[in-house]
């Protein structure tokens, strides 16, 4: 037994001493191999929607460190540029592509323990407007300046108080079927004769086509329209004409569903409109819309196409059109769900020739609501020192002046500080006359406050407010002017918009 033990310490020796036979020791365990690294990701290919939006991919590694790069950050982004051991979640974003043409690119994930990972990705572009008409700018001319010289800031500057013609030439039916005459070159002449340098034309152009599958409009509509802006540019006034309700084709609309045939139309329309009109110089402004019913992003994204159409339908006509300026609506043309909203604008070859529009109607329970709702009550006094005492109920409770002032300020910060003006396409406040004695000339004094309120806050923040007159002189309506005998109808609101200016 002693021998036996003696020759196995001397064994063991031997073992430790020469390294090479480490495996002669019974007790020595097995061979060791280096653990492979590896790095992969859950995705290989990505189609990115027309958009944009964002995809997670994830990365797993054993390797202690890895970074991650893309061959064309212009238009991806990357939730983090590395990571280490274990699973990651990496976030991969992709803006919206306004082109036509498919883009692609690669993300590399890489590390420099082993080859490098790579992910394919791709864009499709915009989808060409649908050709379900015929093309209408077949006499497009070379870019024409003269008298054209002003841009949007400087042009703004020029427009100090404007009146709606309105519920005329948009009228369902022709231009008197909503009780109003005819518009004559007399009735400008007053317009001007009181203090408004500029109109606002709405207009209706779906009604008033040869055919609806052509998209053709009217040559008598085009030149209704056009003699009715050559009284107001007669007169040195400036003038809106846009597309308005019109039966709601575009103001209803604002969808992914209807989004391809109404480009198409907006495009045809326009072309149209642009060119029959194409002569008048920088007096004349056209307006994409008018109240497009928007509410979230992606009907805001689909508003921004029309609005996309309505620019290069226009420039493409030349002349005068390649420098007019060219207003484009917010969503539902509210002040609130513009500043939310409206974070980016349609893109312009020229530059500094586009404004916004928004309307007024503020509170509505005292401007246009004409009878008690579940969700509130008619008003019938706006303004802090117009409160009636009596009559508590009907006070304004909200809407009033901190709330005018800080809505307009919310443009001024948002565009007009910008250089990008804005206009107040419409505003107004309804004549409540079936209010008696004291309580009907209290309401409509604070009804003149408010107007003049509305004016000096829209011109102190860089608005251009145009007064919503849709020719009304009974109970609940709008009217200054009495258009059967062009004469002033309600001098106490026009007086009130006049000392706005003051």
């Amino acid at each position: 037994m002693k021998k036996i033990v003696i020759n196995r310490l001397f064994s063991v020796f031997l073992c430790f001493t020469f390294l090479g036979l480490w495996a002669c020791s019974p007790d020595s365990g097995t061979d060791k191999k280096p653990e492979t690294i590896t790095i992969s990701a859950d995705a290989s290919k990505i189609d990115f929607q027309t958009k944009g939006n964002a995809v997670a991919v994830k990365v797993t590694t054993n390797a202690t460190a890895w970074t991650v790069t893309t061959s064309d950050a212009s238009w991806i982004q990357l939730s983090q540029l590395s990571g280490g051991t274990g699973t990651t979640t990496l976030n991969i974003t992709a803006s919206e592509n306004t082109t036509a043409a498919t883009r692609t690119a690669v993300i590399t994930v890489s590390t420099n323990q082993v080859a490098s990972v790579q992910i394919s990705v791709s864009q499709v572009g915009v989808t060409p407007i649908v050709s379900l008409y015929p093309s209408y700018n077949t006499n497009p001319l070379p870019a024409d300046a003269t008298g054209m010289t002003s841009n949007a800031v400087e042009l703004a500057a020029k427009i100090k108080l404007g009146w709606n013609i309105g519920n005329t030439l948009e009228a369902t039916g022709g231009e008197i079927a909503w009780g109003n005459p005819k518009v004559t070159k007399s009735l400008i002449d007053l317009v001007k004769t009181n203090g408004f340098n500029a109109i606002r034309i709405p207009c209706s152009w779906d009604q008033n086509q040869v055919s609806s599958t052509t998209g053709q409009i009217k040559t008598e509509w085009l030149n209704r329209v056009k003699e009715v802006v050559q009284y107001c540019v007669d007169n040195d006034m400036y003038v809106i004409v846009n597309i308005h309700w019109d039966g709601g084709w575009l103001e209803n609309n604002v969808t992914d569903a209807k989004k391809k045939e109404n480009n198409a139309k907006q495009k045809a329309f326009w072309e149209q409109i642009a060119t029959h009109l194409r002569g008048f110089d920088e007096h004349l402004l056209f307006a994409s819309a008018n109240e497009p019913n928007v509410d979230n992003a992606t009907q805001m994204t689909v508003l921004t196409s029309y609005h996309q159409t309505f620019i290069d339908a226009v420039r493409a006509t030349g002349g005068k059109n390649a420098n007019r300026t060219l207003i484009v609506q917010g969503p539902a043309t509210d002040i609130e769900k513009t500043n939310k909203l409206m974070l980016t604008l349609p893109t312009d070859n020229v530059v500094n020739r586009m404004m916004v529009e928004v309307h007024y109607y503020t509170p509505w329970n005292f401007a246009g609501l004409t009878k008690d709702e579940t969700w509130g009550k008619m008003f019938y006094y706006w303004g802090a020192d117009y409160h009636s005492t009596s009559d508590k109920e009907r006070n304004a409770t909200w809407g009033e002046e901190a709330d005018l002032e800080k809505n307009f300020k919310l443009m001024k910060t948002q565009f007009v500080d910008k250089g990008i003006p804005v206009v107040l396409g419409e505003f107004g406040a309804i004549r409540r006359t079936t209010l008696k004695d004291d309580a009907l000339t209290l309401h409509l004094t604070s009804r003149a406050y408010y107007l003049k309120t509305v004016v000096k806050q829209a011109k102190a923040n860089g608005l251009l407010p145009f007064y919503w007159d849709e020719g009304s002189l009974d109970d609940k309506g709008f009217g200054i002017f009495k258009r059967s005998d062009n004469t002033v109808f309600d001098t106490q609101a026009l007086t009130a918009l006049q000392d706005g200016l003051k």
